[in-house]
């Protein structure tokens, strides 16, 4: 199951280093999730790491 980032975004970019399989990139306003690249982090960690270290918590599973 993917995740999203919402407009809550403050564009830290905590979350971009975090991903193991690269699927977020910035984007003009907010950082985005390619969700057909996103695998939860199954296989990487035990919850998704970029919803762990995301400041102001705007990361949504979809």
């Amino acid at each position: 199951m993917a995740h999203r980032i919402t407009d809550e975004c403050t564009y830290c970019g905590a979350c971009e280093p975090e991903c193991p399989v690269t699927a977020i990139t910035p984007g003009d306003d907010l950082y985005v999730i390619d969700e057909s690249v996103c695998c939860d982090c199954v296989g990487y960690h035990e919850e998704a790491a970029c919803v762990a270290v995301c400041p102001v918590d705007c990361i949504i599973k979809v």
